[in-house]
């Protein structure tokens, strides 16, 4: 902090001394003037005293001086009559000395004797008094001569006075030396009081302002604290603030930061697959729409392939999601990496996935490409500890033959139609678009919308078939046939809404329902006192992957109080071979004590290996071969090793489609248990199924 005590001492003690050194030597300058010009005026009186006294003489002498030599002007009586005079004159005065001097100069009347005779014409007193001014000099004098003798140490006045005549002309000049020694003790007495009370007044102003100050100090100083204080608090208050803004300034970076990413990220998602990482729905439709815009400008023609990946669904039932979702990626990047002629990828959802191959010069170029597709999946996927075999159906439509340039969303569905037809023909295949198929997919989408509503105004029936003793004719069982009596469609067979039924998901609904409207009509006839032996439902794949079938299978034999032995379950060798853990879910039905049947036996792949060990007690010949039956003997041939099988492996065997007597000797010299066609009845209703089988009382 600044000291202002040692600052204003320092200046203060400066300008005290500064103002003593100057008022002293000026106090004693303005005495001396004073003093001289008394005693300038005391020896300029006395003069005029010696003048008016002596005038007479004076005169005469200072006449007479004129031309001659010194010895004879100090013997002149003149001379002698003045100095008597002028000793009684200055006698109780200060003034000790007095020379008269001639007009030119020389002294012609001193008090001293010895000096009468000298000349001062250079003197500038006696310059300045023969032009009529008076000067007086103060010097002082180790010794000087006096009336009373000599004077040691004294300040002597010497003034030098004009003589004036009668005309006012300077006639000489009188010298007066005063003694002036009282005067000038006096003065430097006086001088060192004034001094010394200068020195008192500045030294008490001093002390006085130097207890302002040092009050001033002590509450600048208290005020310095108060303010560092104050500053530290400030400075304390700005870092904390500064800190506090950093982080917010910190925070708010992050914010945006994370706003950026999540901006990012959301315009990457939604131009993006976030499994795969391929282009989304969005993202090729808005890249097809360019493209088919620059390829009418080019006239050139380009394709979209529609990829549907087989079994998949399987594959999510049976190992999880979590596997699912590896497989897609897996497809996914070998999708990209080896089929080459992809222009561009995108993932559509679920299994589906669509490609755009752009400059189509020649049909045999897409048919390359989808060839490569379907090459891509020959080779099974490693997907952790499973090694899963999947194909690919492909459906392929063309621009511009397919869809317009504004129609983005008929190429797609086109591509997607064709697909469906692959995928009609045998899986692993690719089909291109033709015209029919939209007819086709549109009955397909009005009959899916017909089967949703049909299910609430219980527009289907339930039908059942025969199934006799070969040998004894009679009655053993029956088949449960669902049949559809659309208003707007009219009779509809299960050969063309069963596929749409299973392909839309409708066909778990539709055979719960099945099941349940046979069990009960089962045992509606039982109370009614008609007894069938048995009933067979058959059984979709999409059923048994519902986690719940069990329990809802369980829910329908209590709510109906159908005996679980009476009933049993049909599944195709396809249905088997596509579930994954079908061994497992066939013994809690064999457990539950329902009866179990593997329908179009000889149709599938199922083998020998995997078919012990299901724990099936029928199995039922394909109508197919049942026709060949005395027209090919390949299907006789191939009847004689499944019968063959069955007895060795301990398996009742049925045989469906049996229509001529010819086909019932066949099957019954072969050992075939039973007979289903409609040789024995066609599938009917309940009332005329009963009509038919019931035994007369």
């Amino acid at each position: 902090m600044f000291n202002l005590s040692r600052y204003f001492s320092t200046v203060s003690f400066i300008l005290i001394v500064l103002a003593a050194g100057v008022l002293g030597p000026l106090y004693q300058t303005l005495s001396m003037h004073q003093m001289k010009g008394l005693a300038e005026s005391r020896n300029v009186a006395m003069a005029q005293v010696f003048q008016n006294s002596l005038h007479d003489p004076l005169e005469t002498l200072l006449v007479e001086s004129v031309g001659r030599n010194a010895s004879a002007v100090d013997q002149s009586d003149d001379l002698i009559s003045i100095q008597k005079s002028a000793f009684g004159l200055m006698k109780g005065t200060s003034v000790i000395q007095v020379k008269v001097y001639n007009r030119l100069g020389n002294v012609i009347f001193s008090t001293d004797a010895r000096q009468i005779g000298e000349n001062s014409l250079s003197n500038p007193g006696f310059k300045a008094a023969i032009n009529g001014s008076v000067l007086s000099e103060l010097n002082h004098r180790d010794t000087i001569d006096s009336l009373e003798g000599s004077i040691g140490n004294a300040d002597i006045l010497a003034s030098y006075v004009p003589i004036l005549g009668k005309d006012k002309s300077v006639e000489g000049v009188f010298e007066l030396y005063q003694n002036v020694t009282p005067f000038v003790g006096q003065l430097n007495s006086s001088m060192w009081w004034v001094t010394a009370g200068v020195v008192l007044v500045f030294a008490a102003l001093y002390f006085m302002q130097f207890l302002v100050v040092r009050r001033a100090q002590g509450i600048l100083e208290d005020q310095e604290g108060r303010i560092k204080a104050a500053r530290d608090t400030l400075e304390l208050q700005v870092g904390a603030r500064t800190e506090e803004l950093k982080r917010t300034n910190q925070q708010l970076e992050e914010e945006i930061s994370e706003r950026r990413q999540a901006q990012s990220k959301l315009n990457y998602l939604a131009y993006h697959d976030p499994l795969t990482g391929l282009a989304n729905r969005r993202c090729f439709i808005e890249r097809l729409d360019e493209s088919l815009r620059e390829t009418a400008k080019r006239d050139e023609r380009l394709a979209v392939l529609f990829i549907d990946l087989d079994q998949f669904k399987q594959v999510n039932d049976s190992l999880g999601h979590g596997v699912g979702d590896e497989l897609l990626v897996a497809v996914s990047s070998r999708l990209s990496e080896h089929v080459r002629l992809i222009d561009m990828l995108a993932r559509l959802g679920g299994d589906e996935f669509i490609c755009l191959m752009e400059a189509v010069r020649e049909e045999d170029e897409v048919e390359v490409l989808a060839g490569e597709i379907i090459a891509a999946f020959e080779q099974p996927f490693k997907i952790g500890d499973h090694e899963l075999f999947l194909t690919a159906s492909v459906g392929i439509s063309l621009f511009p033959g397919d869809g317009g340039s504004d129609s983005v969303l008929d190429l797609m569905r086109n591509a997607d139609s064709a697909m469906y037809r692959a995928k009609s023909l045998g899986r692993g295949n690719y089909h291109f678009y033709t015209p029919e198929m939209t007819v086709q997919a549109q009955e397909r989408i009005q009959m899916e919308n017909l089967l949703r509503r049909a299910l609430e105004n219980d527009e289907f029936r339930v039908h059942l078939q025969p199934q006799v003793d070969t040998r004894s004719g009679q009655l053993v069982g029956a088949e449960a046939l669902v049949r559809w009596e659309s208003p707007e469609l009219g009779q509809v067979m299960p050969t063309r809404f069963i596929p749409v039924a299973e392909d839309s998901g409708l066909i778990v609904g539709l055979g719960n329902w099945v099941l349940r409207e046979t069990c009960r009509q089962f045992m509606k006839w039982q109370k009614s006192g008609f007894a069938l032996p048995q009933v067979s439902v058959n059984l979709s794949v999409r059923q048994l992957e519902r986690p719940e079938f069990i329990d809802v299978l369980n829910q329908i034999l209590h709510e109906t109080g159908m005996d679980p032995t009476c009933l049993k379950l049909e599944l195709t060798e396809s249905v088997v071979m596509a579930f994954g853990d079908a061994c497992a879910l066939l013994e809690k039905l064999r457990d539950l004590g329902i009866s179990l049947a593997l329908d179009d036996f000889g149709t599938g792949y199922s083998s020998l290996s995997y078919l012990k060990m299901l724990p099936v007690q029928q199995l039922k010949i394909d109508r197919s071969f049942v026709e060949g039956i005395g027209r090919n003997t390949g299907d006789e041939a191939i009847i004689r090793t499944i019968m063959e099988l069955a007895r060795s492996m301990d398996f009742e065997v049925v045989a469906e489609g049996v229509e001529t007597a010819e086909q019932a000797s066949f099957l019954a010299g072969l050992g075939c248990q039973q007979l289903q066609g409609h040789l024995h009845g066609r599938a009917v209703d309940p009332a005329e199924f009963r009509a038919r089988w019931s035994i007369p009382e």
